[in-house]
């Protein structure tokens, strides 16, 4: 028996369109990938292609570099920025700045606790901005995590951030638990 090619492409044109309908209707809204952050070799999970940048910013009262990785996917927006600290004790004071911020957003309650991210230096120690501390969160309301990295003498401050992100926390639980520092 002999095929010809149109035959061949009559037969498989059907069969093709219905595999390409198929796999964009299986397309996840998060597309969960590794991104390298800052020089520490810290290694974020993000659901969507990094942007890129930096700024300056004020950090207790002092202009600090920050960098950012980030992207929006599933109508949420996902971050991680890096500043370096030149020790331990202005690590400190920067994380209490960048916080404050944020803290600002829950009405002036605390809204910290504390917070477990596998290597990640002891002091500063790592807190997440507890969400559910609001009286009534509003829409766009940001959960945030803040955790230091050691690197020979400096202090690498980190801030991972999700705003207008989906009622389910298995997203964020996710982009945090894919936070990685290298091993001591």
């Amino acid at each position: 028996m002999t095929f010809s090619f149109p035959a061949l492409r009559r037969h498989a044109l059907p069969g093709a369109l219905a595999s390409l309908v198929a796999a964009a209707a299986c397309t996840p809204t998060f597309n969960w990938r590794d991104v390298p952050v800052g020089d520490g070799g810290l290694v974020a999970l993000l659901p969507c292609k990094a942007d890129r940048g930096s700024r300056e910013v004020a950090l207790d009262g002092r202009a600090a570099t920050v960098t950012v990785a980030g992207c929006q996917a599933g109508g949420a927006t996902f971050a991680v920025a890096v500043a370096e600290a030149d020790n331990p004790v202005q690590a400190r004071a920067w994380l209490a700045s960048w916080s404050a911020g944020a803290q600002g957003a829950g009405g002036g309650k605390p809204c910290l606790k504390p917070a477990k991210v596998p290597h990640a230096a002891p002091l500063p120690e790592a807190l997440e901005l507890d969400a559910g501390c609001a009286a009534a969160p509003q829409p766009g309301h940001p959960q945030m995590l803040w955790f230091a990295q050691a690197l020979g003498g400096k202090v690498l401050l980190y801030q991972a951030t999700m705003v207008d992100g989906p009622p389910e926390a298995e997203v964020w639980r996710t982009f945090v638990e894919g936070l990685r520092l290298p091993g001591r």
